[in-house]
């Protein structure tokens, strides 16, 4: 599946005016999905940067500079994407989060990338 249909299936979702806070629209499950990789990526970052390297090393490093780059990605892509603001099922509020996860994600992998650099070369 390419990033093209994915986009496309995302654009495809209009959304519903009888769409419950509860419900779980297409864009609200890509929104979600990518907020978790955006906090997958916050945990293992922050992980790496509180354990010595001997532990987690430069894995939840790599981790974090994976998973963040991908959450922020796709919240991004709901965003583009979505029709209307908050509560209307396009996904908005779940993407805003992915992508400040996502970014935070991306700031503690490379802090703790950096610091295992720094060790290795000591």
């Amino acid at each position: 599946m390419s990033i093209q249909s994915v986009l496309a299936e995302i654009a495809a979702a209009a959304p519903s005016p009888g769409v419950t806070p509860s419900a779980l629209t297409a864009d609200r499950l890509w929104s979600l999905a990518a907020a978790l990789l955006g906090l997958a990526g916050v945990v293992a970052g922050a992980l790496a940067l509180a354990r010595p390297a001997g532990r987690i090393g430069s894995r939840g490093a790599v981790v974090a500079l994976a998973a963040g780059p991908a959450g922020t990605v796709i919240g991004g892509a709901v965003l583009l994407t979505a029709d209307g603001g908050p509560g209307t099922g396009n996904g908005t509020v779940g993407g805003y989060v992915a992508l400040v996860l996502g970014v935070l994600a991306i700031v503690l992998g490379g802090l703790a990338r950096a610091r295992s650099a720094r060790r290795s070369a000591a």
